[in-house]
């Protein structure tokens, strides 16, 4: 039987992860990484940060991402649900610019991973949500930048109906993406 099913979106190398939960009368259990099975799917991982974060319905964090030293990020949601994005910011792909979504929660139980060379952010659709993503690289607060979350160039359908997301200071101020473009060009 198969731990994980490794299934590919439509941008290369960005991977959604599903695996398989044991219940019984007393609870659950999964395992949620294992080096030899995601390396046999050609994800070689050598995690070195794991961080985690609480957000409250609306809350919109992203769309991060680091210059100096891209991190390769594996996201779940322990508890409540998510919208997660990634956008492809590496400008040799065909899918550069292009972005995925997903819904990640403690009822699916997926996985997101998301390579080095991508911004990311989500948005929370619960009450609360409890993120964890184990990073590939260390946070590098001198290279980290962002791109503003409703940039029309991206058009990100991000499922807030009419309401506004709650934004911290800094995400407000994050650049468009012809901005972000333009640097690397």
């Amino acid at each position: 039987m198969a731990i994980f099913t490794f299934k590919e979106t439509p941008i290369k190398d960005l991977l959604l992860i599903e695996t398989v939960i044991f219940a019984d009368n007393r609870g659950n259990f999964q395992e949620t990484f294992r080096q030899d099975l995601f390396a046999q799917h050609g994800m070689n991982l050598d995690f070195v940060q794991s961080n985690q974060s609480c957000s409250k319905r609306h809350v919109l964090r992203g769309l991060h991402f680091q210059t100096e030293h891209p991190q390769g990020k594996l996201i779940r949601t322990i508890c409540g649900e998510i919208y997660d994005v990634a956008v492809d910011l590496r400008k040799e792909s065909p899918t550069f610019g292009k972005w995925y979504g997903v819904l990640l929660g403690r009822e699916n139980k997926r996985q997101l991973y998301v390579p080095p060379g991508f911004a990311h952010g989500f948005l929370t659709l619960s009450d609360e949500a409890i993120v964890l993503y184990n990073c590939t690289d260390y946070y590098d607060a001198a290279g980290q930048d962002g791109i503003i979350w409703n940039d029309p160039t991206l058009a990100i359908d991000w499922p807030i109906g009419k309401n506004s997301p709650v934004l911290s200071e800094k995400d407000q101020n994050n650049k468009t993406f012809a901005e972000y473009a333009s640097t690397i060009i």
